[in-house]
């Protein structure tokens, strides 16, 4: 409740927390307008595969051109500019920098990206939440070895969910389910950037005019983005998947602490503790009435008599037993909220949600039946959809990451809905993301098994 009073006093200090940022598409450009009328906030850089086109991003969002003039990091901070490079490495590189932001999208250059700031002594904000779910809890455990924070991103679901998790711990509740809304369907699985704009009501050249990427569109749609962001709540809060994955119910906010229970007393959870998704639509496909598809929940449960009645007392909505009740968030902004995690960070040395241990994965699954030597597109693609499957099943298996299915070609045959194994691709073992990859199975899953 004082960051902004801290975040004021920086300004006054002439002490403004000192940002780069990597990555400026969709997510970055929401921070990016916000991080103009943030007191005690310099946004130092940004790096970005292609400068020009971030400039003009920075421009959109309401950056003057005498603001982006400068030259070099020192420059800018000196003259409270910002400098626009294509080198990532360079800025978190800089002494000029405070606090980086992976705004990328990309495993490789996520864990590439953390493993530069321990190196330099840079806090991470890690938007990039699909380097989390592959290698996120040894990402955020040689971040505390190096003594940088490792954070998620606030605004993004993940991080949204934590903090519910936390608040209602922080009461003394028992957590029941945590998760999110989305818009599911069984055949959703099935998606690829060919067919996902239908799906979204648009015709492709409506989707080209808003300049919409299909195949990562297709990964919210395909069920593999809420795969990837429950990997990421699991570890960060010791909520765990169930054995099946997620089911994505039928649910509106009315009905969370029904459904969101246990199967034995009449709801849809495998165990108590469960991370779980929600979907928008009934199986028919007609609209859940009162849906969350864009906001996250928490369900919890009333340990007591007493509390129970205050339940009741106060209004809240339970299930027929009063026993469960939920809280939930109807809505995320994304970029437009991660100035609370800059803060967080850079003025309390504390994350918005960060891995803690290896509870879930996310494994690739055949979207059809695949040939030997197809090569795999990865996240929202044509091949392949992530699993969400607990990290010690995932290490039984021998499931091969989603994170890795890039790229990659098949030497054996694998039908549509077999989850992919390391055995079933030809990796390049001395690529430095497999290798990262690699030495967390071998650490965290010792830990696993003595667990």
């Amino acid at each position: 409740m004082n960051l902004y009073r801290m975040l004021a006093l920086r300004e006054a200090n002439h002490e403004p927390l000192r940002i780069g940022l990597i990555g400026a598409g969709k997510f970055g450009s929401m921070f990016l307008s916000q991080v103009l009328k943030t007191p005690g906030m310099h946004l130092l850089a940004v790096a970005d595969l292609n400068p020009l086109q971030a400039r003009e991003s920075l421009k959109r969002v309401g950056f003057k051109a005498a603001q982006l003039a400068a030259k070099s990091f020192d420059a800018a901070l000196r003259r409270r500019q910002c400098f626009i490079t294509d080198d990532a490495i360079s800025m978190i590189e800089s002494s000029s920098i405070d606090i980086v932001i992976d705004a990328t999208g990309s495993p490789a250059a996520g864990i590439a990206h953390v493993l530069a700031c321990c190196e330099h002594g840079k806090h991470i904000v890690m938007v990039n939440v699909e380097a989390d779910a592959l290698a996120g809890p040894l990402l955020a455990r040689k971040a505390a070895e190096a003594g940088i924070v490792y954070s998620l991103a606030y605004g993004d679901q993940p991080a949204l969910i934590c903090e519910m998790i936390d608040w209602a711990q922080t009461c003394g509740f028992e957590v029941i389910a945590a998760g999110k809304g989305t818009k599911y369907l069984p055949a959703y699985h099935q998606s690829t950037p060919a067919t996902v704009w239908s799906h979204y009501g648009l015709s492709e050249a409506q989707a080209q005019l808003g300049g919409m990427n299909s195949q990562m569109f297709n990964s919210f749609l395909d069920g593999t983005k809420s795969a990837i962001e429950m990997a990421a709540v699991s570890n960060a809060s010791g909520l765990l998947p169930a054995p099946e994955g997620l089911s994505f119910p039928p649910c509106g906010v009315d009905d969370l602490a029904r459904v969101l229970r246990p199967r034995e007393l009449g709801g849809v959870l495998a165990h108590r503790g469960q991370v779980e998704v929600i979907s928008s639509l009934e199986r028919d496909g007609r609209p859940v009435f009162r849906d969350l598809r864009w906001g996250v929940y928490v369900t919890l449960a009333g340990d007591s008599d007493y509390v129970r009645r205050c339940f009741k007392e106060y209004g809240l909505v339970t299930d027929p037993s009063g026993a469960f009740t939920a809280m939930y968030k109807p809505f995320h902004l994304i970029g437009l909220e991660l100035g609370i995690t800059v803060a967080s960070v850079g003025l309390r040395a504390e994350p918005t949600g960060a891995p803690r241990a290896w509870h879930a994965d996310v494994i690739a699954t055949a979207k059809r039946d695949l040939k030997v030597d197809e090569r795999l597109d990865g996240e929202g693609g044509f091949t392949v959809y992530g699993r969400l499957m607990p990290a010690a099943d995932s290490l039984r298996l021998g499931g091969l990451p989603l994170g890795l299915a890039q790229g990659i070609k098949l030497k054996r045959a694998v039908k549509c809905g077999e989850a992919l194994r390391w055995s079933d691709v030809r990796v390049d073992a001395g690529d430095s993301t497999v290798r990262f990859r690699k030495a967390m199975e071998l650490s965290m899953g010792e830990e696993l098994a003595s667990a």
